[in-house]
């Protein structure tokens, strides 16, 4: 397995989040005008990509934003999740952030919580799935 880090939407980011968000949770509004400008990370086991995220600067200094995670279908309970957070931290670190905010699905909250996110804030909806912030602050080794 290795990670790509590019920034501008690479096709294998856009082909997973279409068949996840798209295709299997019927989200209609994917794509935004933040892509070109993110940072995408794409998790690949060998010539194959498996699972992605975005993350680009936020508004308050040293946060990122951290969203659209994803890992194909055929892929989940390898835990692909984790490894795309600890290589997406790592590059937040490097860059020279301390802390990462998202929007999490509801139903994935324990996932994010038990890589250290805390959620705060009330549940809202995007596109009628249930959401909550969430956020962390990144130590200087992973943790």
């Amino acid at each position: 397995m290795n990670v790509t880090i590019q920034q501008g939407l690479p096709e294998a980011a856009k082909t997973i989040r279409q068949e996840v968000f798209v295709q299997e949770q019927g989200f209609k509004v994917e794509f935004d005008d933040i892509d070109p400008t993110a940072w995408h990370v794409v998790l690949w086991d060998g010539n194959t990509p498996v699972g992605c995220c975005r993350i680009f600067p936020g508004e308050r200094p040293q946060t990122y934003v951290m969203g659209r995670l994803a890992v194909r279908k055929i892929r989940r309970g390898c835990h692909l999740g984790n490894r795309i957070m600890a290589a997406m931290e790592d590059f937040v670190r490097t860059h020279g952030g301390s802390r990462v905010e998202l929007s999490a699905q509801v139903r994935v909250r324990p996932f994010y919580e038990a890589l250290g996110y805390t959620a705060s804030g009330d549940e809202y909806l995007d596109e009628y799935c249930p959401h909550i912030h969430m956020e962390k602050e990144l130590t200087l080794d992973r943790k």
